[in-house]
């Protein structure tokens, strides 16, 4: 099979696997298990936690010791193990430990399934920059797959969204064993630190005023994504408390509806070499910064009946929100770092955007939302998402002043290299 496909599978199944269950599980949560919405914020810190350390691990060890593929193999069946387990629990401390443990393991590959895609189409003489984005579209459509399977089937409140996530987890492993090796650069020069050594050297581009000011937005970008993945389906779902829109597509038909982000995806990823090579970097990320202040504010004056519009065109926003921040941030990486810490560069995003962010997207705003905007049981859900707007254009404000980059019409194209 044709080296692009091969990677094109890999990347359907990745995000198949986040797909069936990320957006629906408030529903299980609320809804079947009728737990409580302060412990719910722990389950998303799960992603963050695992994400503080596991890719930056995973990447060192991929740059140094085992192959990436086969690396990635394995965390994803012992993954799969962990999901399989989640509907187990009956009590929220039990659930938040199980899933912790299937964090650990999925988070990381994230980062893996990008160093192993990079490293293979560079191996084969193919230009990145213009053969990933397509690749990289079919893990969105993946995504999109699973929600629909998991809402269409009936499952989008029920444990058997943690089956089918399991069971392409471990299709995964399995399948990830037959990709062309990803060997180890293991370039430790004679006399190396011992943070060479170690692999660590990428924590060395914070030294470097423009990589750090990136880390840090994309922590707080990250932040951002996770409030989408939070409330976004409950709060489509929450409009059933209102008699005159209980009957409503946006409520029976929620997930499918926050499908339209994903769908989105596909067509934004497909620009960014285009908005790459005509803006650049900067004014990309300030794009996808913007683009959050409209998603967010547009669900805040959104509804299921004369507000259906600006719902749509909230998750049509989201496209070019995320897109342009992790794709697009992700091949950033990729040109300004040294082959021999590519891998940990990539796991240290990764560890900013889904670690530090989401702990801090998580944690702040569910104690936000429970302390100011819950009364009786019911959340306000426009005062909600107007936070999270002004939270939005703040952090897209800092950053058109202080990151500093001068474009080069050239430099989208140096991924080859």
């Amino acid at each position: 099979m044709n080296i692009k496909y091969r990677l094109t599978v890999m990347s359907f199944l990745q995000f198949f696997i986040w797909g069936a269950w990320l957006i629906t599980v408030g529903n299980y949560w609320f809804a079947t298990k009728q737990w409580n919405g302060a412990e719910f914020g722990a389950i998303f810190s799960t992603l963050g936690l695992s994400s503080l350390f596991m890719p930056a691990l995973t990447g060192i060890i991929a740059d140094r010791w085992i192959a990436a593929e086969k690396l990635y193999g394995v965390l994803h069946i012992l993954g799969g193990i962990a999901l399989y387990c989640i509907p187990m629990a009956n009590d929220p401390g039990t659930f938040f430990w199980i899933i912790f443990s299937a964090m650990i393991c999925y988070m990381p590959t994230i980062s893996l399934s990008n160093s192993i895609a990079y490293t293979i189409l560079k191996n084969n003489q193919y230009d990145v920059v213009k053969v990933f984005p397509p690749i990289r579209v079919w893990g969105t459509i993946g995504f999109i797959v699973a929600m629909w399977l998991t809402n269409l089937s009936g499952n989008k409140a029920s444990a058997n969204q943690f089956y089918i996530s399991a069971i392409a987890a471990v299709l995964l492993g399995i399948y990830s064993f037959t990709l062309p090796t990803c060997a180890p650069q293991n370039l430790i020069a004679k006399g190396a630190s011992f943070i060479e050594m170690l692999g660590l050297k990428a924590f060395k581009l914070f030294a470097n005023y423009k990589m750090a000011l990136f880390f840090i937005f994309s922590m707080f970008l990250g932040a951002a994504l996770q409030l989408t993945n939070m409330y976004g389906d409950t709060f489509l779902s929450d409009f059933s408390k209102l008699p005159e829109y209980a009957d409503s597509i946006v409520v029976k038909y929620s997930t499918i509806i926050m499908s339209i982000s994903q769908i989105s995806e596909t067509l934004f990823i497909l620009a960014i070499p285009f908005f790459l090579k005509r803006f650049g970097i900067k004014q990309v990320m300030l794009m996808s910064m913007l683009a959050w202040v409209l998603r967010f504010a547009l669900f805040a004056y959104g509804d299921p009946a004369s507000g259906l519009w600006m719902i749509i065109l909230s998750c049509i926003v989201y496209g070019m929100a995320f897109d342009f921040f992790n794709i697009s941030g992700s091949l950033f990486i990729e040109t300004n770092t040294d082959a021999s810490i590519r891998s940990s560069a990539q796991g240290l995003f990764m560890m900013m955007t889904n670690g530090v962010g989401a702990i801090m997207g998580s944690a702040v705003s569910g104690y936000m939302i429970d302390t100011y905007f819950t009364h009786n049981g019911s959340k306000e859900w426009q005062s909600i998402w107007l936070a999270f707007a002004i939270y939005a254009f703040i952090i897209a404000i800092a950053f058109a002043v202080m990151f500093k980059h001068k474009h080069n019409k050239n430099e989208a194209v140096t991924l080859n290299h």
